[in-house]
């Protein structure tokens, strides 16, 4: 499987709640977000599933990334997307909030045979879990809207017991759109 691991783009300080989950991203985070979705889309990156946590940043995050690599599209038309059960749905999960258990519901992914899953959440979450599937993070650590690419292969024993290895294969800088090729 591919695991493409998103940081929600860059978020208000405040909501006009107050609460935290319920902060939304900035008219630049919103830009952010876009332009990697666009490049992913334009090097043949783009997810299959889209899978967020339920805090409003990464949940709007998720979705321009649906919108802008179409994926409702994608997984009506893509052999290889419905072959994967695509729905072309953004999913929302409580294990990618904070404090949830990511490796948990990777290892759920992993088994259930998706392919090409992006996951979208928030620090320092994401950098532990890419820490424990990779064995290291992006030197920078998890920008916001950066995106990194961990292909997991099914095992018997793997990472934990969870029945599956990992290894690194990019990480996206969400403000140069460089790739790092790993």
């Amino acid at each position: 499987m591919k695991l493409f691991v998103m940081r929600h783009g860059p978020a208000e300080d405040h909501s006009p709640t107050g609460r935290d989950g319920d902060r939304a991203l900035t008219p630049p985070g919103r830009d952010r977000v876009r332009d990697v979705a666009k490049k992913l889309q334009a090097e043949g990156e783009a997810p299959f599933h889209v899978v967020s946590s339920p805090l409003v940043r990464a949940l709007q995050t998720a979705e321009i990334v649906a919108a802008v690599t179409g994926l409702d599209r994608r997984a009506r038309e893509d052999e290889k997307a419905r072959a994967s059960n695509a729905t072309g749905a953004v999913e929302v999960r409580r294990e990618l909030a904070p404090g949830g258990d990511e490796l948990a519901l990777v290892a759920e992914l992993v088994k259930a045979g998706r392919k090409r899953v992006m996951i979208v959440g928030h620090e320092p979450d994401l950098s532990m879990l890419v820490s424990r599937l990779a064995g290291r993070t992006p030197p920078q650590g998890m920008l916001k809207a950066m995106v990194v690419g961990l292909k997991l292969k099914p095992t018997e024993e793997g990472i934990e017991g969870m029945g599956f290895t990992s290894r690194w294969w990019f990480v996206l800088d969400p403000k140069t759109l460089d790739w790092q090729r790993g």
